[in-house]
């Protein structure tokens, strides 16, 4: 047997085949159309679903469920997208839509920062651990986390935002409405907001030869330039990953999981970001004189965990 998983983004949608041993064997993507509203965008699931299934070569009757990633507040015993901004939904009740598609499979909803927790946590970098939490440095700052083997999300399903931790009381504003969030300085965004900060205050850095103009700044950016010798980017990245770290240990000081998995575009740079918030954890978590500490890992599965995580929610 097979199982679907569908990640729904704001600017695409991803299908995916996983297979009894959790290893992902075809896949296929399409645009969201995400202002065409809830109907065309299930049409627009249920079409990427079928191509994959087809791309695969196999047919529907050979899909045990499906499983959908979804950005928004999910209840996911109803399968309804409680809220999703970025998609125009509210009380969706997306199981019962994109099932009409498929009669007889069971239809799964889970947030995605969630789904891709569960991926970590099944195959993935936490994989063969009971307490895990996944974090993913993008645009924003996601998290799930895994207790005694389940996802849990508190008794609203709306636990689990981790951006929202204040790591800077009175800092920048968030766009949740708090100011000093984690995720406005840990995110790739807020590493961009730092990145221009700096790049205004010294006009002779390095990062203006690399990105060409603040128009042009990106996350790779203060990396790119403290890789060639740049002192200012050196201090950009020093600030940035100060702000990662801070945000980690709290997270560890409160769950104490086995793993806590780093993902996202900037897991990408490895040691670059793993060895010195390695170092600051050790030095700041309360636990640091405690034989049985968490590893930190940087997140196996890549832009496939939420395929992955959704697929593997009917597992």
């Amino acid at each position: 047997m097979y199982y679907l998983g569908i990640d729904l983004g704001g600017t695409n949608i991803a299908a995916g085949i996983v297979d009894e041993e959790m290893k992902l064997v075809h896949k296929a993507s399409i645009p969201t159309e995400a202002k065409a509203g809830a109907e065309s965008i299930v049409a627009r699931m249920a079409e990427v679903a079928r191509q994959a299934i087809e791309g695969c070569g196999i047919t529907v009757d050979d899909i045990k469920s499906i499983g959908i990633g979804s950005p928004g507040a999910i209840d996911p015993e109803k399968g309804v997208v409680i809220y999703a901004n970025n998609l125009g939904f509210s009380n969706t009740p997306l199981a019962e839509m994109l099932g009409s598609y498929f009669p007889g499979k069971a239809v799964y909803v889970e947030n995605d920062a969630n789904v891709a927790a569960w991926a970590e946590a099944k195959c993935g970098a936490a994989a063969g651990t009971e307490n895990s939490v996944t974090i993913t440095l993008g645009t924003g700052v996601g998290g799930g986390m895994i207790i005694n083997g389940k996802l849990y999300s508190g008794f609203n399903h709306a636990g689990g935002e981790l951006g929202h931790i204040v790591i800077r009381e009175g800092g920048r504003p968030c766009t949740c409405g708090r100011k000093g969030c984690w995720e406005a300085y840990a995110s790739v965004t807020g590493l961009i907001h730092t990145t221009k900060e700096h790049m205004k205050a010294n006009p002779d850095t390095l990062m203006w030869k690399i990105a060409g103009s603040l128009e042009k700044v990106n996350g790779l950016t203060s990396f790119d330039a403290m890789r060639k010798g740049d002192a200012e980017a050196q201090k950009v990245v020093d600030e940035y990953l100060h702000s990662v770290a801070t945000g980690l240990v709290d997270i560890l000081n409160i769950l104490q999981p086995e793993v806590l998995c780093i993902g996202g575009g900037i897991s990408k740079e490895g040691d670059y970001l793993l060895k010195p918030v390695k170092a600051f954890a050790e030095k700041e978590m309360y636990s640091r004189f405690n034989m049985l500490k968490t590893d930190i890992r940087i997140a196996k599965l890549g832009n496939d965990a939420g395929i992955i995580g959704a697929a593997l929610l009917g597992v």
